[in-house]
């Protein structure tokens, strides 16, 4: 960022962060109201670089303080990386006996019961670190959200969600992109419209136990048992060979279209549009009565020339060959499709999806402790003044950046409290350090990190809360 920009940006910093000051009428209308209340995130779509270097302006602070700013802001990322860290090896080795992708030799054994508390823990530690990163929810039970009927790509998707044993699905930017497509009722002219997604998808699954899946079944559909097995047999057949049961897969996904949601699990079926079965069958329907018709006197030749009516079915049975493999070629023209747009969809599978997403979170954190502190420290506040805090935040990051978002300022007082760069005293005054004190306090905490990290613990006595020093979570 050039000085030029940055004298222009530090205006912005300093008005706009203070909590007396409302929002514009201009920042109303950016809100838009209740409407646009429910659509926001907490996500920050900015980098933390271009916050750092706007929020560290020479003229965003009292003389002399910008640098020691710039400094113990830098000191703060690297501390709440190193956060995540720790807390990332902790999840790693209670997800070891899950993974799929492990060339390693397992030389830990886990009873059925030490593997239920191991399961919980990647779930909940998956679901605490997505939380962080400011993705949002899905529930699974949603099925109007997750099981549509239109699609982007004009596929007809269906998923068996009773399948899965544990499923965990989070997004983070619900937005638009423009598509352009041929439309048969524009005469096949090229129109260009808005196809809702998100921007990041996440997918956790695991699949049922077979002898629970086909108990479930025997007692849904009245089945007796070999019935049921042989029905669980043939749906997971379809399933790719690497897919487990006793696995937990991870997969993180990018510009997913919402109404495409289904593609995303490994038991997805692909059945034919309305439009395709009617132009199959039409298609095969017409060149088995046009080729019947034609056999018919044939066939009736069969006493005086049998050379001929065996010809004719012959060539009947030809076109229904072909009928056959026109309905497989578009099936297959469907699996293609669905391949290629996962293929460029895909971001990351199981263990780098915690890399990326513990990443992320720590991100998400330093972006939010840094335009809370940038606050706090500048003028006396009150835990009352959080909620006027709160709209100067929000404000400052639309005037300045033209983004809307629903910061989360408690999370973000919480974690400054709990590592002492925030103290709040009896009469609910919030005393911070300055940012020089702020830096040096990192720096004490860095060189008493590695003394105070716990022991490791055996699978009887794992724990997943945070630790001690784990204060980001």
């Amino acid at each position: 960022m050039s000085s030029v920009d940055a004298q222009e940006a530090a205006p912005k910093a300093t008005s706009s962060f203070s909590p007396k000051q409302p929002p514009t009428d201009g920042a109303a209308a950016t809100d838009g109201g209740a409407e646009s209340e429910r659509q926001r995130e907490r996500f920050i779509p900015v980098t933390r670089f271009a916050l750092l270097d706007r929020l560290t302006a020479p003229s965003a602070w009292p003389s002399g303080q910008s640098r020691d700013a710039r400094r113990f802001f830098r000191y703060l990322d690297h501390w709440r990386r190193q956060q995540y860290n720790a807390r990332l090896n902790e999840l790693e080795e209670t997800y070891e006996p899950f993974s799929p992708d492990s060339d390693l030799l397992m030389a830990r054994k886990f009873t059925p019961a030490e593997r239920m508390l191991m399961q919980k823990g990647v779930l909940d530690g998956m679901a605490q670190i997505l939380k962080q990163a400011n993705y949002i929810n899905i529930d699974p039970s949603d099925v109007e959200l997750i099981l549509t009927r239109d699609s982007a790509y004009n596929l007809d998707l269906h998923v068996d969600l009773d399948a899965f044993e544990e499923l965990l699905l989070f997004y983070r930017g619900a937005s638009t992109k423009r598509e352009q497509q041929r439309r048969w009722h524009k005469f096949f002219l090229k129109e260009e419209f808005e196809i809702p997604i998100f921007q990041r998808l996440f997918v956790l699954f695991k699949l049922k136990p077979f002898e629970t899946r086909v108990r479930e079944v025997m007692q849904a559909k009245k089945l007796s048992r070999k019935e049921a097995e042989r029905a669980i047999k043939r749906t997971r057949s379809g399933l790719p060979p690497e897919v487990h049961q006793d696995n937990i897969y991870m997969k993180l996904f990018k510009k997913i279209p919402r109404s495409d949601l289904e593609m995303i699990f490994p038991n997805t079926k692909v059945h034919f549009r309305l439009f395709d079965k009617l132009r199959l069958g039409a298609t095969a329907g017409g060149g088995l009565g046009i080729g019947a018709f034609g056999a018919a006197g044939k066939i009736a030749l069969l006493a005086t020339n049998p050379i001929a009516a065996a010809g004719a079915l012959f060539g009947l049975g030809g076109i229904a060959i072909r009928q056959a493999f026109a309905f497989m070629n578009q099936k297959q023209r469907y699996m293609v499709v669905m391949s290629q747009n996962l293929y460029f969809h895909s971001m990351a599978d199981n263990r780098g999806v915690m890399l990326k997403l513990a990443a992320r979170a720590a991100e998400e954190d330093v972006k939010e402790e840094m335009l809370l502190y940038s606050v706090l420290a500048k003028e006396p506040a009150r835990r009352q003044d959080l909620a006027e805090i709160d709209v100067a935040i929000e404000h400052y990051l639309s005037t300045s950046f033209g983004v809307s978002v629903n910061f989360d300022i408690p999370d973000a007082l919480e974690r400054l409290i709990a590592d002492g760069l925030v103290t709040e005293r009896s009469d609910g005054t919030l005393y911070t350090l300055s940012p020089r004190d702020a830096a040096l306090h990192i720096d004490r905490k860095w060189d008493a990190f590695l003394d105070e990290l716990p022991e490791p613990v055996s699978a009887e006595g794992l724990k997943f809360e945070s630790s001690p020093t784990d204060t980001s979570v």
